[in-house]
C-alpha cells in the first residue's frame, strides 16, 4: 500500500505531505483546486515523462516522493534483487525534475533510470486517470481484461516463445527474398574477394608476429655482433668475468674461514658466479641459433606487405578481414543454394507456425471458458450499479490469414491472422435496455455507463488482481443520484481487496471514506498556493454537506452528511 505521498514546489502546490490509510481513501475538493495535480504528481512517481513545466514558479525543482509498504510484495523483491538494489520493507521512490533539465530518479535513495521506475510502479499501481475510463472504448483493450479475468499469463508467455522465434524467421525469409537478386549480380565480385583473402589466408594476430620476427630478421647481424662480444667478456676473455668471480670466491673463502661474518659475503659471490654462468649459457644458445637469412627475411616482407593490402581494402584490421570473408562466403553460398536455404527456412515457418497455433488455442479455450463467468459476473454487477436490465457478451472471433500471407499461425490446417496474445479477437458488446440486441460497447455506452462498467470490470477482477493500490480520478464521470450511492458501496467493497484512492465530487461517494481528505486552494503573499490534508470527523461531515449544498451549509446538507457516513457500512 502506499503509506504517505510528499510532494514539493510541483505546480501549485508547495509543500505538502499526505499519509494514506488501508481501504477507501476518498479525496474531495472544489473544481481548480488541485486535485488532478496530485494524480498528475502521483504519474510521475510511476514514471510518466515529465516537462520542467510542472516546476513551481521561483523553485528550481520539483520533487515527489511516495512510501510504498512491499514487505510481502514477492514481485517487487525479485525486480529489486535483479537490479541490485537493496530490498526493504518500506519502499522510497523519488523523483526530481530540475529547472536544468535534469531527471533524476531514487528507489531506496539508489539513483535509477526512469524505466526501472516504470517497471516498479506497474508492479505497486493501477492510476486510473480521469478519461481512462475511456479505455474501454477502445477494442484492442478488452482482450487484455479478459485475459487477466482469465489468468491467462503463463499461457502467454509460453506462446510468446513461438510468436518471437516466428516473427524473427518470416522476417529472415523475407531479407533473404528481397536480397537475392542483390546477391546473383554481387557473386562475381565475392568470388574475386574469397580468392584474394584465401590466397593469404592471414591469422589473428600474424601481422604483428611478422612484424617482431623480421625486426629480428634485419638486425640478425648486429644481434650475433653483440651477443659474441658479451659471451667473450662473460667467458672467453683473459680474464672473463667468470675467472674473476671463481678468484673472488677463492679468497672470501679464505676470508671466512679466519672470520665468520664472511660466510654471507662469499655465498653472495657463489649466487653472482651462477648467476654469470647462467647467462652466458643463454647466450651461447641464443647466438647459435641465430641465421642470416636473406630469403625468409624476404618471404615475410612479402607476407606482411600481402596481409597490409587485405587490411587497407577490408577494414584495417585481421579481424575484419576474416569478419568480411565470413559475411560474403555466406552470401556466396547462397547465390548457388537459395531454393535449399529459403526452402529449409520455410520448413522451419511452417513447424513455429503449427506450434503457435496450438500455443494459442490452449489461450483460447481459456478465454472462452472465463467469458461465460466474466458476462454474468459483470451483468450482475452492472444490475448492482444501477444499469438493469443489462446484457453483457464477451465475444471471441478469428480472422482467416490472406491466401498468399506468409504472416499467419496454423490450427486444425486452417491460417490465421495473430498477435502478441494470440489468434483471438476479443469485443465487449452490451445492451442496456430489455428487448435491444447486445451491440458494440465502444459504439453504445454513455459516459456514464462506461464508468460504471470499468468498475464492474475492476470488481470483479479484484480478487485476481495483484496490485495493492488502486487510484480513480472521478470515476464517478456521468453518475449522479441514487446510483452515486451504488458506485460508492461498490468501491467499498473494492476496498477490502485493495487500497483504493479516489477523486469525487458527490456526497454518496465521499461518504463511504475510510479517510477523507481535502484538497484547498489559498492565496499566499498573492500567490496560489493548493494543499491537501485529512478531515476528523467533523471536518468530514462538513466536506460531504458541501458536496450536497453547495458552499452555504445548512442544517438539512449536514444532516445528510452525517447520515450517508453513518450508513456507510
Amino acid at each position: 500500500m502506499l503509506k504517505s505521498l510528499e510532494i514539493k514546489d510541483y505546480a501549485l502546490i508547495d509543500h505538502t505531505e499526505i499519509e494514506f490509510g488501508r481501504g477507501l481513501n476518498i479525496i474531495t475538493g472544489e473544481t481548480g483546486a488541485g486535485k488532478s495535480i496530485l494524480i498528475d504528481a502521483m504519474s510521475l512517481l510511476l514514471g510518466e515523462r515529465a516537462s520542467v513545466e510542472v516546476i513551481r514558479k521561483g523553485a528550481q525543482k520539483a520533487f515527489v516522493e511516495g512510501f510504498f509498504d512491499v514487505e510481502l510484495n514477492k514481485k517487487v523483491r525479485s525486480l529489486l534483487e535483479v537490479n541490485e538494489i537493496e530490498f526493504q520493507p518500506d519502499l522510497i521512490i523519488r523523483r526530481e525534475i530540475s529547472l536544468k533539465g535534469s531527471n533524476r530518479c531514487f528507489i531506496n535513495d539508489t539513483p535509477v533510470a526512469l524505466t526501472l521506475i516504470k517497471q516498479l510502479g506497474d508492479l505497486l499501481v493501477d492510476l486510473h486517470g480521469q478519461h481512462e475510463h475511456q479505455s474501454l472504448l477502445r477494442i484492442e483493450s478488452h482482450i487484455g481484461f479478459l485475459d487477466e479475468y482469465s489468468g491467462n499469463s503463463k499461457l502467454i508467455e509460453e506462446y510468446q516463445v513461438f510468436y518471437k522465434e516466428l516473427n524473427k524467421k518470416i522476417s529472415e525469409l523475407k531479407n533473404l527474398i528481397s536480397k537475392e537478386e542483390s546477391i546473383k549480380e554481387k557473386r562475381e565480385i565475392y568470388a574475386f574477394q574469397i580468392k584474394e583473402i584465401d590466397s593469404v589466408s592471414p591469422s589473428v594476430g600474424e601481422d604483428d608476429t611478422i612484424l617482431n620476427e623480421l625486426n629480428i630478421l634485419e638486425n640478425s647481424e648486429k644481434l650475433l655482433e653483440l651477443t659474441e662480444e658479451v659471451y667473450t667478456k662473460l667467458y672467453d676473455a683473459e680474464p672473463s668475468v667468470i675467472d674473476l668471480l671463481g678468484e673472488t670466491k677463492h679468497k672470501l673463502n679464505q676470508l671466512s674461514g679466519i672470520d665468520k661474518s664472511f660466510l654471507e659475503s662469499e655465498g653472495e659471490c657463489d649466487s653472482a658466479l651462477a648467476i654469470v654462468k647462467e647467462l652466458a649459457d643463454s647466450l651461447r644458445s641464443y647466438k647459435s641459433k641465430i641465421d642470416v637469412d636473406p630469403k625468409e627475411t624476404e618471404y615475410k616482407r612479402e607476407r606482411l606487405g600481402a596481409i597490409n593490402m587485405l587490411k587497407k581494402k577490408y577494414g584495417g584490421s585481421i579481424e575484419n578481414i576474416i569478419e568480411h570473408r565470413n559475411k560474403i562466403g555466406k552470401d556466396f553460398e547462397l547465390a548457388d543454394n537459395f531454393s535449399d536455404a529459403i526452402s529449409k527456412i520455410q520448413s522451419e515457418i511452417k513447424a513455429l507456425q503449427k506450434s503457435a497455433g496450438e500455443a494459442a488455442e490452449k489461450i483460447s479455450l481459456s478465454r472462452k471458458k472465463s467469458a461465460a463467468k466474466i458476462e454474468s459476473e459483470v451483468i450482475k454487477s452492472l444490475n448492482q450499479l444501477g444499469i438493469s436490465d443489462s446484457s453483457f457478451k464477451v465475444k471471441i472471433s478469428k480472422t482467416e490469414a490472406d491466401k498468399d500471407s506468409v504472416d499467419f499461425i496454423l490450427f486444425n490446417n486452417k491460417k490465421y491472422s495473430y498477435s502478441d496474445t494470440g489468434f483471438d479477437e476479443v469485443e465487449f458488446y452490451i445492451s442496456t435496455n430489455i428487448g435491444e440486441d447486445v451491440k458494440p460497447l465502444t459504439k453504445v455506452a454513455s459516459g456514464g455507463e462506461v464508468s460504471r462498467i470499468m468498475l464492474s470490470l475492476k470488481t470483479i477482477l479484484a480478487k485476481s488482481d495483484k496490485l495493492p493500490v488502486l487510484i480513480f480520478d472521478e470515476i464517478d464521470t456521468g453518475v449522479s443520484g441514487r446510483i452515486a450511492q451504488k458506485v460508492g458501496a461498490a468501491l467499498r467493497d473494492l476496498a477490502s481487496f485493495h487500497q483504493i484512492i479516489a477523486i469525487t465530487h458527490l456526497p454518496q461517494i465521499a461518504g463511504m471514506a475510510n479517510f477523507h481528505y481535502s484538497v484547498e486552494k489559498k492565496q499566499i503573499d498573492d500567490r496560489t498556493v493548493s494543499s491537501i490534508r485529512q478531515l476528523d470527523e467533523n471536518e468530514r461531515i462538513n466536506e460531504v454537506a458541501k458536496l450536497v449544498s453547495g458552499e452555504v451549509l445548512t442544517k438539512e446538507s449536514i444532516e445528510s452528511a452525517k447520515q450517508l457516513i453513518l450508513n456507510r457500512q
